[in-house]
């Protein structure tokens, strides 16, 4: 698996019982705590590695810093978040690489291993399959709240940021029990441009029922209060470059709740609609905060409808 289809990592087959799954990301920082940030950033480049399928193994640290600008102290707590983060997800933390530089940015490039007759890619979905997310959607527009100070940090950190620092570890191992057609997490593309990909790599429509989106507190509020991304519009206009219809009432806030950029978001699980029900009772048995059929897979052209 390389760069033919939209995938989350690189899959190169090792041997018959064993692949090799490679994958790098590294972001700003969504929050101005160090701790959190390096927390969020190591769950958000080891997220790729359980979309696939698969296992991280090890990680390597990638590193920009203004050294000359800010403590070295702040330095080293986000890169004991990440540390701490890895050795969650049961990895080893091997190395990495750090360069000078006028804003800080970090994440990791991961390596894992997956059986090859496993890999699981987001562009194997079947028409009549049921869409599972495991996040809720929405926190692009919070941390922007944040920084301007539509909303106070203390309940980001107390109703958002352990969700999004969660590892979907226990989300995958859980779905892997059942018939998983395909698989994404949900990222900087938001949740409409994420089942864009789907559409395309299956070559079908994809509809979502607004209704059943699980989105986190206060997110709704802040596009109220006239907060939003730089990635919004982007999005938008990525989604319109196929079909997209809303066949909903939505305001012009709950539409843009669709095109918000996550970090760290939740995967998005694509199995037939007859395992769905069992599937989400198996996540929330496990300890997965949200599970929450979205949508379906329909034989229709590639394409977005929201209901």
């Amino acid at each position: 698996m390389g760069i033919e289809t939209a995938d989350d990592a690189a899959v190169y087959k090792l041997s018959d019982g064993m692949a090799m799954i490679n994958t790098v990301d590294f972001i700003t920082p969504p929050v101005d705590d160090p701790y959190w940030f390096g927390q969020i950033a190591a769950a958000n480049s080891i997220s790729d590695i359980y979309s696939m399928g698969g296992k991280p193994l090890t990680a390597l640290n990638v590193v920009m810093f203004p050294s000359k600008i800010l403590d070295m102290g702040i330095l080293h707590d986000i890169l004991r978040g990440g540390h701490d983060k890895v050795v969650e997800a049961g990895a080893c933390l091997v190395g990495g690489h750090t360069v000078d530089d006028e804003e800080p940015k970090y994440g990791l490039c991961v390596n894992g291993i997956v059986d090859p007759n496993r890999v699981i890619t987001n562009a194997g979905s079947k028409p009549g399959d049921a869409l599972v997310l495991t996040k809720p959607i929405g926190s692009g527009v919070l941390f922007n709240a944040v920084r301007s100070g539509k909303l106070p940090f203390k309940d980001l950190e107390k109703d958002v940021l352990p969700l999004v620092a969660s590892l979907n570890d226990i989300a995958m191992a859980a779905a892997l029990k059942f018939n998983v057609h395909a698989c994404t997490d949900i990222t900087g593309f938001g949740i409409l441009g994420h089942l864009l990909e789907i559409s395309l790599g299956c070559n079908a429509g994809v509809v979502v029922d607004f209704k059943a989106l699980p989105i986190y507190p206060y997110a709704l509020e802040m596009y109220n209060k006239g907060e939003t991304t730089g990635s919004n519009k982007g999005n938008r206009q990525m989604v319109n470059t196929s079909s997209f219809e809303i066949q909903t009432a939505l305001s012009e806030q709950e539409e843009e709740l669709l095109f918000d950029p996550q970090t760290s978001g939740g995967l998005l699980l694509s199995v037939p609609d007859s395992q769905s029900g069992d599937l989400i009772k198996s996540l929330k048995t496990a300890g997965v905060a949200v599970a929450e059929k979205i949508g379906y897979v329909v034989a229709e052209p590639v394409g977005i409808t929201v209901v």
